[in-house]
């Protein structure tokens, strides 16, 4: 039998309605699906214009961010910097973090190691992290 796993990312369930984000994102948590044990991995697409309304950081998972389509900003502790298509952004694990679209809308694949388990053990959510 085959150790590998192939899974389309539009299939993973799109977790944005059940906290009230759809359908300004689209946030799709693959790393069950794949059974990952060593890491962990997702999709997001922002509408355009759209900022997610939280930072988060994590107490031990890094987390690399690749930006495959559109363009917008991310926030990086005090730093904001631009991001489009096929940038790669590398995040330390306590490193503040959060992403904005810009007018055509933004769409990234987030890798992020080692696998913490729980997100309630390693994520600390702000609401309104990122406001003007």
């Amino acid at each position: 039998m085959a150790e590998h796993t192939i899974v389309n990312l539009k299939d993973v369930e799109d977790s944005a309605p059940k906290f009230g984000f759809a359908p300004d994102l689209e946030a799709r948590f693959a790393s069950g699906a794949l059974g990952l044990a060593n890491s962990g991995l997702s999709y997001q697409r922002l509408a355009p214009n759209f900022r997610l309304p939280f930072g988060h950081k994590h107490k031990a998972q890094e987390e690399v961010y690749v930006f495959v389509g559109g363009s917008g900003r991310m926030k990086l502790d005090d730093e904001v910097v631009d991001v489009k298509q096929w940038d790669v952004v590398r995040i330390p694990s306590a490193t503040m973090r959060s992403v904005e679209a810009g007018p055509d809308g933004l769409e990234l694949v987030a890798f992020g190691a080692p696998n913490t388990g729980s997100v309630d053990e390693d994520v600390e959510m702000t609401p309104g992290w990122w406001s003007d």
